[in-house]
This record gives structure tokens, sequence and C-alpha cells, in this order.
């Protein structure tokens, strides 16, 4: 076991262990939540921040407050090279080798642990603070909505006593208790389309959740408010929209604090683009694009004479050599920055929850490119209920989807043309948004209340 320092203070702390799953798209909200209670009591709240060893090799030298403390657990699942080779096998060793140690653990903290946040997609850490008697939060990094939907599809699967992973649930998908008919359509994709062993090991999760003390949600009460209303009708518990658990505490400090040695190369780039002129692109940090696909979008983008900004962590050196002049290729970006970033215009993205709330968040309007799971009901909200993007809509070949180069030219000039009416609408839409999560941060705020309300109720 291994303690990083933070001090041992005790006599009147309230003690937070946090367990996120051990995945980028998870450790981050999880530690921009604790980073968000800490600046709010900083002499009331200890953290415990707990990753597998690994993982402290990746964030143990990341700067934070005084009051979290990272701890670790031995590596007793695949590596996160090894990941996406195998997810299945990957999620079931994070399910049964991970919660024998994390109790060890429990033993060892002083002072004993107040409250545990545990993300949702663990099954354990619920059943474990009840054995303990420990008031437990379930954490979710998703949507409300896509929890929502699950829920409801979890309901129905065990009214049934159906199984996601061996039933084909082909035709009794028409009717789902809970479930409006255009998520019904978005939940058909995700059903087709991820392995079906993820699916019902998430299905396990969120049964679990009835057990809790509190859910928490990243995500603001107005961008949902009508999912959340249902939500609190169903637990007997608090359900706390919390806000986006993104980086914004970061985002006011003084530019020299953030390690920025290495990094400020693209900002001056950005300085020294025309306003909103920029289409920034991040496809994901776990399952990515086929070199097919690839090697048609940079030629598209080329062609389009629209500048770009594209991070692409294990492609940057294959696609720096085939960027044309108008496109800088980088291994990583502080995305949040970029993102709020004057000369940024839009953001060609998976959707992923986290990347949809920071680009809400900066008000930039959205391409999106889902690919795995909630991206497909991410997407739909961007689109359909939120009307802050559009749709890259790929081509069906043989057994690849694949989009042709003339097309995403096409699409691309037409989402940066400020000047179109299509331009305009997305971009007044994109700005209302950024409007609604900044005043539920600010004091008074929706999300600004609730986490008042948790932290009294933890503390």
């Amino acid at each position: 076991m291994h303690n990083s320092d933070g001090g041992g203070r005790s006599g009147g702390v309230c003690h937070v262990v946090a367990m996120p799953f051990p995945g980028r798209g998870h450790i981050n909200p999880m530690m921009n939540l604790c980073k968000i209670l800490a600046s709010r009591r900083p002499n009331e709240i200890l953290i415990t921040f707990v990753v597998t060893e690994e993982w402290l090799s990746f964030i143990g030298a990341d700067p934070k407050p005084e009051s979290i403390r990272l701890a670790a657990i031995p590596n007793v699942i695949p590596n996160e090279r090894h990941k996406a080779a195998n997810f299945p096998a990957f999620y079931k060793a994070v399910m049964t080798n991970m919660e024998e140690p994390f109790d060890r653990l429990l033993d060892q903290l002083e002072p004993p642990p107040t409250v545990i946040i545990g993300c949702v997609e663990l099954r354990w850490p619920i059943p474990l603070a009840n054995r303990r008697n420990i008031p437990v939060a379930a954490f979710w990094t998703m949507s409300a909505s896509f929890y929502s939907m699950l829920h409801h599809l979890d309901v129905f699967a065990q009214q049934r006593h159906l199984n996601v992973d061996k039933d084909k649930l082909d035709g009794q998908v028409e009717n789902i208790p809970g479930i409006s008919s255009a998520h019904l359509a978005d939940l058909r994709t995700v059903l087709d389309e991820n392995d079906q062993r993820v699916l019902q090991l998430a299905l396990e999760c969120i049964s679990k959740v009835h057990k809790a003390n509190y859910l928490l949600l990243t995500t603001v009460h107005e961008l949902e408010s009508e999912t959340i209303e249902s939500l609190k009708a169903i637990y007997p518990f608090p359900v706390y929209p919390i806000g986006p658990a993104i980086p914004y505490l970061e985002l006011g400090e003084n530019p020299s604090s953030v390690n920025n040695d290495h990094d400020h190369y693209y900002i001056q780039w950005l300085d020294s683009q025309p306003p909103e002129s920029v289409l920034y692109i991040s496809l994901g940090s776990f399952l990515s694009v086929s070199g097919a696909q690839m090697n048609q979008i940079v030629e598209a983008l080329n062609s389009s004479n629209v500048c770009y900004l594209w991070v692409a962590r294990a492609d940057a050196s294959w696609l720096k050599d085939k960027c044309g002049v108008k496109g800088m290729v980088v291994p990583w970006c502080d995305q949040l920055k970029v993102l709020s970033h004057s000369s940024v215009g839009g953001f060609w993205s998976h959707c992923g929850w986290n990347s949809t709330l920071e680009a809400l968040f900066a008000g930039v309007p959205m391409l999106t490119f889902p690919l795995f799971l909630d991206q497909v009901p991410n997407s739909s909200q961007i689109v359909d209920e939120w009307r802050n993007g559009c749709k890259v809509e790929a081509e069906k070949l043989d057994t690849e989807e694949v989009l042709a180069k003339e097309k995403i030219e096409k699409l691309v000039k037409r989402f940066m043309d400020l000047e179109s009416q299509e331009g305009k609408q997305i971009r007044d839409r994109a700005r209302e948004m950024k409007a609604m999560c900044h005043r539920a941060i600010s004091t008074g705020g929706s999300s600004d209340g609730n986490l008042d309300a948790l932290i009294r109720y933890i503390s």
C-alpha cells in the first residue's frame, strides 16, 4: 500500500475516500470533483483518492490541493496499454480483483473514512460501505439521460428475467417503460454496437445504486431537468447534479503556474489565428478511428482550407507528416483551455461526456462522431435536444463505416461557416448553453446549491 503525503489531520475533519473506475474518463472527473470539494472547505475536508499503482505513476506528480492525498492499491487488473484489446476482460478484472485490496486499504486509513464516493461502474464500493456502515455516494460520470436509460433497461430486464449478454433483446426493445421513442432508437444502437458482457456488467452496477446514500451526477440540472426530476422520484435519497466535473477551477490560474513549458506553442499558434476560425479535433482517449478513416479525414481537412488543431495521442507523428499548412497536430493539450480560446470555433468529437461538458462550458459548437456506448445518446442530445452541433454521418462499407473525403470536406466547410444561417444558429445555441453552465456553478446557481447540500450532508 502506498500513501502519498497530504497530512493525516483528524479531529472534526470529514474524511472522504474517493474510488474512481480505473480509466481516464472516470479518474479525471472524480479528481475534479475532489478539487471542487477541497476548494470549498479547505480545512474541513480531507480526501484520500484511491488508484492502482499504475495510475499513481501517471497522476502522482500532477498538482493538487494539500487536502487531497493519493493512496494506491496493487496492480490487480490488466494494464492500460492492453485495456482496449480486451475491454470485457479488463472490466471483469476490475469487478472481481479490486474489492479486496480496497477493503484492506480502508482498514489502514487514518482518520477512519466518513464517506466513500465510488464510481457507479464499480459494483463493490456500495455493498462494502454498507457492511462497514459508512455512508456512500454513487458517482456517475456520464449523462443523466444515459443513466436513466440503463436504469429502465435494467428494471425491464429483471422483470422479464432477461440477461443482456445471453438474450437477444431485438424484438423486445420496442417499448420499455420510462424510455422515450427517441431514446429507444439510441438504446437499440447501444445494444447492437457494444459488447453484451460489458453492458450486462454495467446493468449489474446500476442495480446496486438503490443501496447508496446519494447519487452524484456530473451534469447541470437545467441541461437535463426532466430526466433528473424523474430520477429524484425513483430514489429515496438525494440525487445531486453537481455540475460539470471538469477543471474549470484551473482556468483562472496564473498560466505560469500550470506546467506550461511544453504546451505554450499551441496556445501561441491559436493566438495567431482569427476569432472562431479553428476546428479543434479530438477523437477520444480510448477507442479510436481506423487508419483508412484517418486518411480520409486529414485529406479532407487539408483541402477544406479550414484551420485545425488535432490532438492525436498515438497517431501524432504519423498525422504530423500528412497535415497541411493550415493544420497543427499535438500529442496532448489542455483541452478546456483550448476550447475556451477565442480562435476556436468548433469541436469535432466522439462526444464522450467529459468532452461534451467542456464544449458546453466553453460555448463551442460540436461536430459529433460517436463510436462507443454513451457517445451515441450524447450525440443525439447535442444535435436534437440542445441543437448546439451537427452529426458526422458515416457510410457503411461492408464491415467498416468510413466517411468519404468529399463529404467530410463539405461538412467541415459548412460547419465552420460563421456567416451561414445554420452556422449562426448553432453558435447562438452554444453561447446559450455556456451561459446556462456558468450560471449553474456561480453563487446561488443550481450546481453551487447542490455542492453545498452535499457538503452539509457528508460533514
